[in-house]
């Protein structure tokens, strides 16, 4: 038996599948599109049944990939559950009439029932169900009241015989239901609803957004470091490293098989950043240093999202985003690009169309600088006088906008317009926030880490055979003519494909002016993204996008470089 939660979006069906799932799911994207679902088990009586969350819909005349997607799972489904929202319940019953003509077995969830008694909303339920003619049951998902009472009933389902209606008559009919079942009664505003007013207002709700940014970043990078320095370094420096350096000296110290499982010693010992072996770099990049500011930056997502600021912030970003090409939910992986990038690129999976994830992720690849590298370029530049730092991030935004503009010429696709329901702030479920971003991190782990270890294994061969170094000897001429920079600024160039942060530390011994430093920051910031961030484009963008985005960079940097070799 398959069970699908069918609603329009923010109505609380992710939270309502939690409850009736636990953490037994499985996402997935929909076959022949790139639209994402979830499905899970529960036990209903003695029998275990599927349910699948469909994704959002407003209607089932499609608009958008999204609603064609659960409007082909409606056909595989023996049962469904329509979450509606009670605060509104007449945009909701529009899509509930169309299921209902689908003659399908259908029972209505009428969801976020607590708010209704804090916006003084009074819902007949017997008056509601007598005119669907079906079982309909008040639910609070981020509570968990109603939720029993709903799986107890779910066999009393009925498919009642619905004439197919026109859009006029279906809306009529919502009206007439209204009208007889729902009464709204006078009271104040509260608190949080003046915040969430003010939330999507252009003025006031820039200065929230800016307030709600800065501190979405600052706690991402706190809990990230905390990490970092709490558990993963301890574990590797004090657990780990010991068994590599046993390794290490059961293999002489050198060798193909040294090179693959340790990697360089340097200076004679292994380091996880720069060594660059599968037991080293390739275990500890993704755990040590991504996946610690995977955690955290999922755990704030998902807290953005559940209290329901995610969609005001997507609204107030909307107008500046199309004209990249993209629409506001942009925003937020934009953001997270300046912790991390790896994060940043798997967040554009919010976003509808290939061609919009594909615009994002090159953009941030290109143009939004991590923290790790943030780091290093102040540290470097600023020394040498804050008007270098000032040039080389004037330059990185002036890109950003430049690019983004020509990118929405040029590349195909489409980007839908930004059609979303905002729902009222609350208070999110902390289990089921939690048990998302168990979901959100398992998947990174299950998709990104074997593809960052095979990664290492092809690069250390191809050191091995010398590659690299034919490349930096190749391209030498091209470093030293159009970027003015020396020869031996190769070598971080083709360093900074594996670790960004590291190759603008090797300028600092190369006795650069601080002009060629500017272009070398710009360069390294823009130039091919590590190797973290380039396996999960390629997961995300498919071989074809990623080389095409590759070569974006690739050609960027260099026009980027040679404009201010020459303007400096």
């Amino acid at each position: 038996m398959k069970i699908l939660l069918i609603g329009n979006p923010n109505v609380g069906k992710s939270v309502i599948f939690s409850r009736l799932t636990g953490v037994r799911v499985i996402t997935s994207n929909y076959p022949g599109s790139t639209v994402n679902y979830t499905k899970g088990y529960m036990k209903l009586a003695e029998a275990q049944v599927e349910v699948i969350d469909v994704p959002g819909t407003y209607t089932l005349e499609p608009t958008c990939e999204a609603e064609e997607v659960a409007l082909r799972m409606l056909d595989s489904g023996d049962m469904v559950i329509n979450v509606v929202n009670a605060t509104n319940l007449e945009r909701n019953l529009y899509l509930t009439l169309q299921l209902l003509e689908r003659n399908i077995p259908l029972v209505v969830a009428l969801n976020m029932w607590d708010d209704t008694r804090h916006l003084g909303i009074n819902i007949d339920l017997d008056k509601l169900r007598k005119m669907l003619g079906v079982p309909v049951f008040p639910t609070v998902a981020k509570t968990g009241e109603g939720i029993k009472a709903l799986v107890d009933n779910l066999p009393k389902a009925v498919s009642p015989e619905m004439p197919t209606r026109s859009h006029e008559e279906r809306w009529a009919a919502v009206g007439n239901i209204i009208e007889n079942v729902q009464q709204v009664t006078h009271r104040h505003h509260t608190w949080s609803e003046r915040l969430a007013d003010a939330s999507v207002r252009s003025f006031s709700g820039g200065i929230i957004a800016l307030f709600v940014l800065v501190a979405a970043f600052l706690v991402i990078r706190f809990i990230g470091e905390a990490l970092i320095g709490g558990v993963f370094d301890p574990f590797f420096t004090y657990f780990w490293l010991p068994v590599l350096i046993q390794v290490s000296a059961l293999l002489e110290g050198g060798g193909f098989l040294h090179n693959i499982l340790i990697g360089t010693l340097i200076g004679g010992n292994v380091d996880f950043v720069q060594s660059f072996g599968l037991f080293s770099s390739g275990l500890y990049v993704p755990f040590a240093m991504v996946l610690p500011y995977i955690i955290s930056f999922y755990l704030v997502l998902g807290l953005l999202e559940d209290t329901g600021y995610l969609p005001r912030l997507a609204v107030l970003a909307d107008t500046v985003m199309h004209r990249l090409g993209l629409h506001g939910y942009a925003i937020i992986p934009t953001l997270l690009g300046f912790g991390c990038n790896v994060p940043a690129v798997l967040a554009t999976r919010i976003l509808e169309s290939n061609r919009e994830r594909f615009i994002a992720a090159t953009l941030i690849s290109i143009a939004v600088p991590c923290a790790a590298l943030q780091a290093m370029i102040f540290g470097l530049l600023g020394a040498q006088g804050w008007k270098y730092v000032a040039i080389v991030y004037g330059t990185l935004f002036s890109v950003w906008i430049v690019l983004g503009v020509f990118l929405r010429q040029f590349v195909k696709g489409f980007t839908p317009e930004l059609l979303i329901e905002i729902p009222p702030y609350r208070l999110p479920p902390w289990k089921a926030t939690l048990q998302k971003l168990w979901m959100r991190t398992y998947g990174f782990l299950v998709e990104a880490v074997p593809m960052i270890l095979g990664a290492i294994v092809v690069i250390n061969i191809l050191f091995f055979l010398g590659i690299f170094e034919t490349i930096a000897d190749f391209t030498a001429p091209v470093v030293n003519g159009i970027l003015g920079l020396p020869k031996e600024a190769v070598t971080a160039l083709v360093v900074g494909f594996l670790r960004k942060d590291v190759a603008v530390g090797m300028l600092a011994p190369l006795a650069l002016t601080a002009e060629q430093l500017v272009v070398g920051c710009v360069v390294l910031a823009m130039f091919f993204p590590c190797i973290a961030t380039f396996v999960v484009l390629l997961r995300e963008l498919g071989v074809i996008n990623m080389l095409k985005s590759a070569a974006i960079m690739i050609t960027t940097a260099l026009v980027a470089g040679g404009l201010l070799n020459l303007m400096l």
